[in-house]
């Protein structure tokens, strides 16, 4: 009985949980998003790291993200920017901007 008990009050939760993770987009070092951008593009990722520089007015505008490994700038439409030395975690989607030469000179993350 008491065993019944136990499944019937475990399965659901890791059922949920495990449903929960897998809907999670996957964490991305910035040193690997600006060595291969084009593999990223387009694809909702995941960053965190230390705000150093950001600049907004009526609830957008961009923001500069270093995780320890290199920087990137942040477009934030809705949400706002946080204050330097803040430290955060964006969801987004990459974007290239401009690229010469095979030498790839801004890519951002439009934070979703």
């Amino acid at each position: 009985m008491a065993r019944t008990r136990i499944i019937l009050l475990y399965v659901p939760l890791i059922v949920a949980a495990t449903l929960l993770l897998a809907g999670c987009p996957p964490r991305v070092s910035i040193a690997d998003i600006n060595r291969d951008p084009g593999r990223y593009a387009g694809k909702e990722i995941a960053i965190a790291g230390r705000v150093v520089d950001s600049f907004g007015a009526l609830g957008s505008g961009v923001f500069e993200i270093d995780d320890g490994t290199g920087a990137m700038w942040v477009f934030s439409e809705h949400y706002g920017t946080p204050s330097a030395n803040a430290k955060v975690a964006v969801v987004g989607r990459v974007e290239q901007a401009f690229a010469f030469g095979g030498r790839n000179f801004a890519t951002i993350l439009k934070e979703t």
